[in-house]
Order: C-alpha cells, then sequence, then structure tokens
C-alpha cells in the first residue's frame, strides 16, 4: 500500500475535508493518521510515511517545524489503536483472547486520540492564529478526492468485515489485504510496478520474521512465566500495596506508560502481558478490558518524552532536535493522556461495541 502511493491519495483526501480549517494541516495530519491507521498499524509506519508530505508543507504554509514533527509524532500513536493493529494482534496471540474483539474494542480509543488532537489543535489555532488555506476545496474536488481514496479506504472495510462475518481468520485476512492492495497498485490505480514487487516482498518478509520470532519467544515465556507462578508472585505483592481496584489501575497505568517509554510495545506486550493480564483479571477486569488499557499506554509510551521511539522516528526524519519536538509535543500527550484514564475508568467506552454482535459477554 505505502509502494503504491496510496498514503497520497489518503492525504488529499484528509485535506479536501479540512484543508480549510484554521490550522487545516494540522487537522489534516491527525485525520491522515486515523485513516492510514486502518492500512497499516504502526505508529513508526505512520510517522515515516506521512512526515515526507505534510511536515514541508506544513512548514511552507507557516508552522514551526517542531511543532509539524510533534503532531504528525503525536497523531501516529492512532495507528496501533484503531483496527487493524499489529499489537493487538500480538496481544490477543499471547494472551489467547479475540482478535476480532480486540480490533472492535480499539475503535472509541482511537477515535477518541484522533477527536480530542484536533480539539487541541483547534484551542491553539484560535489562540496562536494558526495559518488557514487560501482556499476552500469545491464539493466537487471533494468527490474526486473521495472517488480516488475509496480503494485505499475499502482495505480496513475488507480485514475487518471478512474477520467480524467469520468469512476468514486473522491469517486469511492479511493475505486477501496483500492480494487487494497487489490488485489495486496495479490495475486499477497503476502507481505500483511489477519490477516493485521484489522490493515488497523483502521488506514484508523482514517485517514478518521479526513478528514471528516475537511471537515464538513470547510462548516460550509465557510458559516460562506459568511454571514459575510468577503471577501469584507478583499478584500478593500488589495486593499488599492496596486492594483498592482504582488504584491499582491507576499505578498498573503509570508502570505500562513508563513502560512504553523505553520498550517497543510488542516486546512490552510479550513480557508483561502474561505477567499482569491474570492478575487484573481475577480483580474483576475483563480481559478485553485491560488488554485495550494495555495496548494505549504502551503506545502512547511510544510518543512519550525524553526516550518515546516515535520522537526519534520524527526527529530523524524532520531533522529536528528531539528537546524540541518532546516540548512542542506536551500538550497533544496530556490530551492522550486524559484518554488512557477515560478508557481506563469508564470501561463502556471500549467494550460497548464488542459486545453488540456478542464477540464480548
Amino acid at each position: 500500500m505505502n509502494r503504491g502511493g496510496i498514503t497520497v491519495r489518503l492525504v488529499e483526501f484528509s485535506q479536501a475535508l479540512m484543508g480549510h480549517l484554521r490550522g487545516g494541516l494540522a487537522h489534516v495530519n491527525v485525520l491522515s493518521s486515523m485513516l492510514f491507521a486502518g492500512l497499516s498499524g504502526s505508529a513508526v509506519a505512520d510517522t515515516s510515511a506521512l512526515r515526507s508530505m505534510l511536515v514541508p508543507a506544513m512548514e511552507k504554509q507557516g508552522y514551526t517545524r517542531r511543532f509539524a514533527a510533534a503532531i504528525t509524532a503525536a497523531s501516529s500513536v492512532i495507528g496501533p489503536i484503531i483496527p487493524p493493529s499489529g499489537i493487538m494482534i500480538i496481544y490477543a496471540y499471547v494472551m489467547s483472547e479475540s482478535v476480532a474483539a480486540l480490533f472492535l474494542a480499539g475503535v472509541v480509543p482511537g477515535v477518541l486520540v484522533g477527536g480530542g488532537l484536533m480539539l487541541m489543535i483547534k484551542l491553539m489555532a484560535n489562540r496562536y492564529g494558526f495559518p488557514v488555506a487560501s482556499r476552500r476545496y469545491s464539493w466537487g474536488e471533494r468527490g474526486q478526492a473521495s472517488l480516488k481514496a475509496f480503494f485505499p479506504l475499502m482495505t480496513p472495510v475488507i480485514i475487518l468485515g471478512g474477520i467480524l462475518l467469520g468469512v476468514f481468520t486473522p491469517t486469511e485476512a492479511s493475505a486477501v489485504a496483500v492480494a487487494y492492495a497487489l490488485f489495486i497498485g496495479l490495475f486499477v490505480i497503476k502507481t505500483l510496478k511489477m519490477n516493485d514487487i521484489p522490493m515488497v516482498l523483502t521488506n514484508s518478509g523482514l517485517t514478518s520474521a521479526v513478528v514471528l520470532l516475537l511471537v515464538g519467544s513470547a510462548m516460550a515465556f509465557k510458559t516460562v512465566v506459568s511454571l514459575s507462578h510468577a503471577p501469584e508472585l507478583l499478584a500478593e505483592w500488589i495486593l499488599s500495596l492496596t486492594e483498592n481496584p482504582l488504584l491499582l489501575l491507576l499505578l498498573i497505568n503509570l508502570l505500562l506508560f513508563l513502560v512504553g517509554m523505553f520498550l517497543d510495545a510488542g516486546p512490552a506486550i510479550i513480557i508483561l502481558g502474561p505477567i499482569l493480564g491474570p492478575i487484573f483479571v481475577d480483580l474483576g477486569v475483563h480481559p478485553v478490558h485491560f488488554a485495550i488499557i494495555m495496548c494505549v499506554n504502551l503506545t502512547v509510551g511510544l510518543a512519550t518524552p525524553p526516550m518515546g521511539l516515535v520522537l526519534f522516528v520524527a526527529s530523524a526524519v524532520s531533522k529536528e532536535r528531539v528537546e524540541s519536538i518532546s516540548r512542542a509535543i506536551l500538550p497533544f500527550l496530556a490530551v492522550e493522556i486524559v484518554v488512557i484514564f477515560l478508557i481506563t475508568y469508564f470501561p463502556a467506552l471500549s467494550m460497548t461495541i464488542p459486545r453488540l454482535p456478542g464477540f464480548v459477554k
């Protein structure tokens, strides 16, 4: 999808919808991340793909480079939250949960993060006088942008629709999505060439190999943890601190948030999931709810100063110092922390949608 020029079409579609607002390109950045989340499921991929288009465009329109890099990094955390999500697949495999349930549970949290970031942009735009686009897209131009984005936007529909309707498994869904992306890239929008395919296959193979190694290590680690009775010992220690579920959830949020700063979400889930998951399930927290708490915390940690991985990616691709991006990202980070507490203490936000089709009881 990336090689086939899909990102360009998604950004053009977002700009047609929101580019006319004050601070329009910042809104476009967030909306593009939400749409791109349905294709990549990766914060790092989101940052890398959108930076090359949006950061130079934002600079040209009058935004500072550090602000452009900061909003790109902040919005990229939506990638692993809105389905399909790579880290949710890892969590589901490690903890034997339903992939479909986790995907559906991530919809509202992802939309809340995106909506919260847009609200913050609006407040900052009014206060600091962010630029306004020189012209508004006509309805005809919006229609053309929608048509161009139609086929890319159908990718998550095919993936999620197939899984939720029971047409195919998550593994089969990935194969169908690849075939669909290859077809539209070669024959519909014709931005993918046959000589691009070997490189695409090589890069995909390398990425898949890393994931498979992680999953294999996860299962071995899970067995070791179970045999060592580590969850029981850790549960006793945690409960010795307090038995109040609200305080325990606060403590676990702080722990996961800190871990997310220093460790990528995939390995963190592999290490901590088998230990923490059973503890909170025994305390009455629904396993899917805890999965979302864990995934969102670890993902937001990726964009958290001083060591968040996404900050370094944004710095590398924008040529802006990490320290500058770290200061500029703080208002957006505050929004994401508020969303974490909302989904933690109001389980219905993440549990209502998966309950509707019966994936969660």
